[in-house]
């Protein structure tokens, strides 16, 4: 097998991640994929595991549900409150921004540029802290099936199921990648998989209509504004039309479109990741905006499928061991109980 790192004009390496399992490439791979995190926080990956097939079916019914009538949609509401990701959020619901947690901050912002997108959430179904929000029975048929297929049903299914989901794909690429990422380290492979026992991961179907593109020139709509991620790593799946920027590491400001790669599977890491690295691993800020070449009219669809990866809540977050220099003075950050203690500092 070949290490394939090429670099397409938004920056971002692309690296064939099958090469990981093969014991010639797999330190390269490791050490490219680390020093990809370090230099923009996003990586490309193609041969990373998940059947087209199964990418495809889950855009299609991704598209059958967000061409339901509103109020159908709305059968599955996500609830109120921020903090419980599951169900559907329409146009104008949502505001996405950095640190801005504040209410009356966030419905000004919202009311000044509204974010033009839809999404629905969903989890693990044996999560008893955040649990699912479903359309009713019969509503959309296969939808739920779909997306439990590519998020998780059971943790030990996996060994014996006669297939394998799609979500079970998802979570097992995400500890290969932090199996590449520990090596990268020169820690042992499992130093990270051990704190993500538990799938508490989230799986978010985006659909982005198409808008007027003056408006979002004005400013008076939005995608999604820049940001940068809260968790671990975030897995992303995404159409070939385009309009993801992230913010150039070498000109704080400066945003870079993000060229989507056939078959490609986009990965970034997250706040979390980030401060459990020490700041050596960077969370680059992101967003979305009109894709290259609309220069006037409305803009096309979007469709995209990120997966956001967690550490397990129990866990006790410390540097990473090779990140701090011990004769130089502590770290950056001390340690933190656990992820829900993070959000707090």
């Amino acid at each position: 097998m070949s290490l394939e790192r090429n670099c397409n004009t938004s920056l971002i390496p692309v690296i064939d991640f099958d090469a990981f399992f093969d014991k010639s490439t797999k330190h390269a791979v490791a050490g490219e994929m680390l020093q990809s995190f370090k230099d923009i926080g996003f990586v490309y990956l193609i041969n990373h595991g998940i059947p087209q097939a199964k990418v495809t079916e889950m855009f299609e019914m991704s598209k059958k549900f967000f061409a339901l009538p509103l109020e159908t949609k709305n059968l599955a509401p996500h609830p109120p409150s921020g903090t419980h990701h599951r169900g559907f959020s329409a146009q104008g619901q949502e505001k996405v921004t950095q640190h801005v947690y504040d209410c009356d901050s966030l419905a000004e912002q919202r009311a000044q540029a509204p974010d033009a997108k839809e999404s629905f959430e969903c989890g693990r179904e044996e999560d008893e802290l955040m649990p699912n929000i479903w359309l009713p029975e019969g509503t959309l048929v296969g939808f739920k099936e779909t997306c439990l297929e590519f998020f998780w049903v059971s943790f030990l299914a996996c060994l014996v199921y006669h297939f394998i989901r799609v979500h079970q794909l998802c979570h097992k690429i995400e500890l290969d990648i932090l199996r590449a990422l520990a090596l990268g380290f020169g820690l042992d492979e499992e130093y990270f998989t051990q704190c993500h026992t538990a799938p508490d991961n989230q799986l978010r179907l985006l659909h982005y209509p198409s808008v007027p593109l003056d408006a979002l020139h004005q400013n008076s709509i939005a995608r999604i504004g820049a940001h940068s991620d809260f968790g671990w790593i975030t897995l992303l799946l995404q159409d070939d039309v385009g309009g993801l920027e992230i913010e150039d590491p070498n000109v704080p400001g400066a945003f870079r479109s993000v060229t989507p790669v056939s078959g490609a599977l986009l990965v970034n890491a997250g706040d979390f990741m980030m401060r459990w690295s020490n700041d050596t691993i960077k969370s680059t800020i992101h967003r979305v905006c009109a894709p290259p070449g609309t220069t006037s009219g409305m803009t096309p669809e979007r469709y995209s499928i990120p997966y956001f990866c967690s550490a397990d809540f129990s866990t006790v977050v410390d540097c990473i061991p090779g990140t701090w220099d011990e004769g130089a003075g502590r770290p950056n950050f001390p340690s933190a109980a656990s992820t829900s203690e993070l959000q707090q500092t």
